[in-house]
């Protein structure tokens, strides 16, 4: 996108999570501070690249799964800048008809995503922020998406690692859980740094600081787990997100001393 047609309050010196998330997986809606930054992050972590993607398949398997349970409603939260395979249409190759409610408060995401979803009448790109769920909850677009009282798939894909406070994440999660009726699905994958030292994370920590997120943090397996406490967790449980149900029957080995991504995926009973 030029810079002269920047959607409002969009500084493009300032590098962006989901501009840099866009650049690992290959797209080309990001600036040179977000590429930058990315590159910065990838001699942290060189296999960034390979963890993004694997983040991205997984979500495609996971809802295909939960199109293929009868789930008929999707929200997407912090869903981040259209690529290939996007949740839609995934989905709607399923249920030609199921809706799917993006939300974000990245400007450049909003605006990509309503220009390509304009003509869909079952998809709506809102603007609300994660950290002040109870408005995105009520939001009157949200609310006139999705109905509450059906099951809904609600995504948090790699997004609670940008909360740096815990009780705000824990807030985050109880908030979601709580407005979800039973049936409901949460898919949730969160970043983590593995075995690695002190150092390593520090330096990651310094390249997240100039964003406008402002900070990265990982959170271990059981940390994670807190978040699905209640609910049904489908197999394989919390697991790095390229082991959960790899396609072809693929022997993917599991391996929680690398840094990651942990992806899962749980039902409300």
């Amino acid at each position: 996108m030029p810079e002269e047609q920047l959607p409002q309050g969009v500084d493009p010196t300032v590098p962006s999570v989901a501009r840099m998330y866009d650049y690992y997986l290959g797209g080309k809606d990001n600036f040179a501070s977000d590429r930058e930054a990315a590159e910065k992050f990838i001699e942290v972590v060189p296999s960034m690249r390979m963890i993004a993607q694997a983040n991205r398949a997984f979500l495609r398997r996971a809802v295909t799964e939960l199109a293929g349970q009868g789930i008929r409603q999707f929200l997407d939260i912090g869903s981040g800048l259209p690529t290939q395979e996007n949740v839609h249409q995934v989905v709607h190759r399923i249920v030609p008809d199921a809706q799917v409610t993006y939300v974000d408060n990245d400007p450049i995401v909003l605006a990509h995503g309503r220009a390509l979803l304009a003509d869909n009448p079952y998809t709506t790109v809102i603007q609300a922020d994660m950290r002040e769920p109870k408005a995105l909850l009520d939001h009157p677009e949200v609310r006139a998406t999705i109905d509450f009282d059906r099951p809904v798939a609600l995504i948090l894909l790699a997004m609670l690692h940008f909360v740096p406070q815990d009780d705000i994440a824990d807030t985050i999660v109880t908030s979601v859980r709580e407005a979800l009726s039973p049936g409901s699905y949460l898919v949730l994958s969160h970043g983590f740094a593995g075995y690695s030292g002190q150092e390593t994370q520090e330096k990651a920590q310094e390249v997240y600081v100039s964003t406008a997120t402002g900070s990265i943090t990982s959170r271990s397996p059981a940390q994670i787990a807190a978040y699905l406490e209640g609910l049904d967790v489908l197999p394989p449980g919390i697991v790095p997100v390229e082991a959960w149900r790899p396609e072809f029957d693929e022997d993917v080995p599991i391996d929680f001393t690398q840094p990651s991504i942990l992806g899962a995926v749980a039902r409300l009973p």
